[in-house]
């Protein structure tokens, strides 16, 4: 009885699966020429210029089903150089250096050391985060670009603490091998970086930017005028090392010059330390207040 009450609900039609596994092969058409192949199996095809359409569509649909079924409902995005090294790996470069002679290779192997604080403090927040909103209603889950420096602390933070983390790497000339620490179910490869970056801020319910170059200020200031603009709703941008960012962006002298508003300086806050941090958070979003008062929080764009 329960076979036949099973065939209610059975497929009509094999699943694309299946018949993609039962085409038989036959010799005359399996050249690279051959039109043969079923068109979602034909790399070939999917690769043509006019499909970009569908290539876009699959890039915005396999992380979202993907974190759909991991139960992925909110996280925290960390941004930062992919050059900041492990305060282990700065050291050794250092004392390389050191032994070198060289004042110039000296000099910058001092930076980097001083630098690489900053890998220490990444990786420290993550664990801060996975471990603090594990009981949460909603737990939170450290997401980054997926590569090495800053966004593999953030992936490491979280993996020494028995946590899932989000890796959303994209293919580059170099710095493109996803590193070590995230969670292969969780493991992302992007071609456009418009969906990478959209992806980044759907679940977000904060951003904290680390010292970066080029690819963290994108980031940081394409979040900022979404957020300025009206164009998402506000979550806190938190700015790891006042000292770095304030010599490097001068927010006053855009207020003095009638740039943005002074109003515009409450989108971000300065923090220090992984502690510092999290109470910004928690003061945001009550996450140390009584657990029946917590619960979604990352809005879609």
């Amino acid at each position: 009885m329960d076979d036949k009450r099973a065939e209610l609900t059975a497929r009509n039609f094999p699943s694309a699966e299946q018949d993609a596994q039962s085409v038989p092969a036959v010799e005359r058409y399996a050249g690279p020429g051959s039109a043969y192949r079923l068109a979602f199996t034909d790399t070939e095809f999917l690769l043509r210029e006019e499909l970009r359409p569908v290539r876009m569509q699959l890039e915005l649909l396999k992380p979202e089903l993907v974190q759909q079924e991991q139960g992925i409902e909110s996280t925290i995005v960390i941004f930062g150089s992919a050059r900041i090294l492990p305060p282990e790996q700065a050291r050794e470069r250092f004392e390389e250096a050191r032994a070198g002679g060289d004042a110039r290779a000296l000099a910058r192997a001092e930076t980097a050391l001083a630098m690489s604080r900053y890998y220490d403090e990444a990786r420290r927040f993550a664990a801060l985060v996975t471990l603090r909103s594990r009981d949460l209603d909603t737990p939170i889950y450290v997401c980054t670009g997926g590569g090495p420096g800053i966004m593999e602390a953030g992936n490491r933070g979280a993996f020494e603490v028995d946590g899932k983390s989000i890796g959303m790497n994209i293919v580059l000339p170099h710095e493109q091998a996803p590193n070590a620490y995230i969670t292969p179910q969780l493991c992302f490869q992007f071609h456009y970086f418009a969906m990478r970056k959209m992806h980044l801020l759907m679940r977000s319910i904060a951003l904290v930017c680390f010292p970066g170059g080029f690819g963290t200020l994108d980031e940081m200031f394409e979040v900022m005028t979404l957020q300025q603009t009206g164009k998402i709703r506000r979550r806190p941008i938190l700015l790891f090392g006042r000292d770095f960012w304030e010599r490097l962006i001068d927010f006053d002298h855009l207020i003095d010059t009638g740039m943005i508003d002074a109003d515009d300086k409450h989108l971000y806050h300065y923090v220090e330390t992984a502690e510092q941090a999290w109470e910004v958070l928690a003061a945001e979003y009550g996450f140390d207040a009584n657990p029946t008062t917590t619960g979604d929080y990352a809005v879609d764009i």
